[in-house]
């Protein structure tokens, strides 16, 4: 069946004055989301007409974004305009079970929302239980949106203190050729989760509550021997621990701490032959109660557009590379 033969949806809005804000400058996000689901839009008034296939998803995509915009208008007086990852997370959501708007994680410098589905049921399963591994490729948001939980429950006062972690493996270089001290030499494999917390932090914050230990990141190898309450605890790249390293880190969970464990299965950077811990955590953990497995694939990943062709051009390439855990269920 033709386009034009199909039946038309109409959406109607209350508030035809936030319709600029929603089709975008010379209508830049009207023409993304007729792109998105080959459909055709007329009318720049309410109500609008959509034709095509896929008419609904894209109705459901201008309905969520227009409720932001109400929403952001009766919170502040004045809407702020859709930015094209707005556009993409509407997109993503289109078609989905959840219907709502994304909730905001409460930071001290902004909320933090979830871009897709799946990232909405990470989020979730944070809140949830004990012990989450977010699994998948790059760009997905595991670990972000993981520091964010965390910084809102220390906001919030459920918890004293945020643990963050990372092993210390080298992609395809070595320690010791690395100027300075240990320090010197670890401190760029932090680096990712330093970027994360100044995002959602003021500096000076960030600053004062690593020296008062209220804000910790080291090494995996530094948290053995230790029992950590009343923390969130993170443990980042976890595709490169051994499954000895994996064992001590997990049971370092103590009172009142919540744990969220991320990697990308196939990312791992350990010696040839070398069984990652993530995998074999996984496969004896899927089932334990109150642990629960959060796997992202390349359609969450909320980075630029062109993440996401590479991720898929080498899953396409190289099927065993796509991030799936050993023994993981679809």
């Amino acid at each position: 069946m033709r386009r034009e033969d199909q039946p038309v949806l109409h959406v109607n809005f209350e508030d035809v004055s936030l319709l600029p804000l929603l089709f975008g400058e010379h209508d830049r996000n009207l023409a993304r989301i007729e792109q998105s689901f080959d459909v055709r839009v007329t009318g720049h008034s309410s109500p609008l007409a959509i034709a095509g296939s896929q008419a609904e998803a894209a109705k459901q995509t201008f309905e969520r974004l227009y409720g932001r915009l109400v929403a952001d208008k009766r919170k502040t007086g004045q809407p702020s305009s859709l930015t094209p990852a707005d556009i993409d997370a509407a997109i993503r959501f289109a078609g989905s079970r959840n219907e709502s708007q994304p909730r905001g994680i409460a930071t001290w410098r902004r909320p933090i929302e979830a871009r897709s589905p799946r990232q909405a049921a990470y989020l979730d399963a944070l809140d949830a239980h004990e012990l989450v591994f977010g699994l998948g490729p790059a760009g997905t948001g595991k670990t972000y949106l993981a520091v964010a939980v965390a910084v809102a429950a220390l906001k919030a006062g459920k918890v004293d203190r945020i643990i963050l972690s990372r092993p210390a493996v080298e992609a395809g270089e070595r320690l010791g050729f690395l100027p300075g001290d240990m320090k010197d030499k670890i401190d760029p494999y932090l680096r990712p989760l330093y970027d994360a917390l100044y995002d959602m932090m003021p500096g000076d914050q960030v600053d004062r509550r690593l020296q008062a230990g209220e804000i910790e990141i080291a090494p995996l190898a530094f948290m053995r021997g230790r029992t950590l309450a009343n923390s969130f605890i993170i443990l980042d790249e976890a595709q490169n621990t051994t499954p000895t390293q994996m064992k001590m880190f997990l049971t370092r969970l103590g009172e009142n701490s919540r744990m969220a464990v991320t990697g990308d299965p196939s990312q791992i950077d350990l010696p040839l032959g070398a069984k990652s811990g993530l995998n074999e955590a996984v496969d004896i953990l899927r089932d334990v109660k109150g642990v629960t497995m959060v796997e992202f694939t390349d359609a969450d990943v909320v980075r630029h557009p062109l993440v996401t062709r590479i991720v898929r051009a080498y899953n396409a390439h190289d099927p065993r590379l796509i991030a799936k855990p050993d023994g993981a269920k679809s």
